[in-house]
């Protein structure tokens, strides 16, 4: 662990402590406790994006990355919730406005309000280029309608960062849990990360005063959309990261001392195989995400792609490990006693949040292209 940050051993022996013990029991619940989201706000979490003049911990990418890869390894339904709210925080600390940035930003840092990211839609998925949702302006403001759906944090968010198109493009909007004609519904039985408070988010003759705008009107997606994504993609990418680990760490102690057997399963060369290919893709994953860490931290564009590669790495990667390490456990990994059977349904659900693993193939053979061309 010695390529980690130093506040990684401080993120380690927290999670230990309070998050893993319990992930299970958060997973079966669908659920996650008041105590459990305040406690990420005494240990800084929920501002670590944000600086420190608004009540943020300030922290640089890589070491977010490290959180959250510590976060992803103790429990992938709390770094879902850290990812859309630092995607919704990174938004108002780009493109807000003084008066909404005075009023979100401390809030924001605290745990106070918390955020949620609204792309999706029932039909057409996460394609922006596409949204059925509409806001239509009206005297001083705008009217919404349409439906969002998967949103994480969507039960208990007090402000929803909201893409719908207008007459102009695809436009952003910060809207509060209370606005007239905003409705949450819970989604449960998801196939991962249960505990991450999913709800179907609609809007009907939802009406928004035109401080609601975050950014010009139509400005959103090569802008907004493309920055927040690229957050919640590094947050994913470090979150697999630390599934990777998780799977390490389960699959090498149960190799060694799992089962009433006359030789260990860690003796055979296939198991020791799969160990191999955990230890070496955790290490891959991990370099890949402090090199897009870096680059966000000097503001290099090349960090767009960089993120990209390490997210279709980490996850890929992340699913083989989970795959492996339920087969390592046997039947045991696919029964509610270890923790593998839930890395394995939740490292699933990153191969499609923030990009599909086809989606990201496209982009990096593209940027492969764009290097032949040079």
């Amino acid at each position: 662990m010695t390529d980690l940050p130093p506040d990684t051993k401080t993120f380690r022996a927290l999670i230990d402590a309070e998050i893993a013990p319990h992930a299970d029991r958060f997973d079966r619940q669908e659920h996650l406790p008041p105590d459990v989201l305040a406690r990420l706000g005494e240990w800084g979490w929920w501002g670590a994006i944000l600086p420190t003049d608004v009540g943020g911990t300030g922290m640089n990418m890589v070491t977010l990355g490290a959180l959250h890869e510590e976060v992803g390894r103790g429990c992938s339904s709390v770094r879902s919730l850290l990812t859309v709210h630092s995607m919704v925080a990174y938004a108002l600390t780009r493109w807000g406005n003084t008066h909404q940035q005075q009023r979100w930003l401390p809030k924001l840092a605290t745990g106070q309000a918390i955020g949620a990211f609204c792309l999706t839609e029932p039909e057409g998925g996460s394609d922006a280029a596409h949204l059925t949702t509409t806001a239509t302006r009206r005297t001083g403001g705008y009217t919404l309608h349409g439906r969002k759906r998967w949103i994480t944090g969507g039960r208990l968010a007090t402000l929803f960062l909201v893409f719908a198109r207008t007459e102009r493009g695809v436009t952003a909007f910060l809207i509060e849990r209370d606005t007239p004609g905003l409705t949450t519904r819970p989604l449960t039985g998801m196939l991962g990360t249960r505990a991450s408070m999913l709800a179907e988010v609609d809007f009907h003759d939802c009406h928004l005063d035109a401080d609601a705008l975050l950014g010009p009107e139509g400005f959103a997606l090569p802008t907004v959309l493309t920055g927040v994504l690229d957050i919640g993609r590094y947050s994913v990418a470090c979150g697999c990261v630390g599934i990777l680990q998780a799977c390490t760490e389960a699959s090498a102690t149960y190799a060694t001392t799992g089962g009433n057997r006359p030789h260990p399963l860690a003796d055979h060369q296939l198991v020791r195989q799969m160990l191999t290919q955990m230890v070496t893709d955790t290490k891959a994953a991990r370099l890949l995400c402090q090199e897009a860490g870096r680059l966000k931290d000097r503001n290099d564009p090349d960090t767009i792609m960089a993120t990209w590669i390490a997210k279709y790495f980490a996850s890929t990667a992340a699913t083989r490990a989970a795959t492996d390490a339920v087969q390592i456990h046997g039947a045991a990994g696919c029964s509610a006693d270890h923790p593998v059977q839930r890395y394995y349904r939740d490292a699933k659900v990153m191969e499609i949040i923030e990009g599909s693993t086809q989606i990201q193939q496209i982009h990096i053979a593209e940027e492969a292209w764009k290097w032949t061309a040079r």
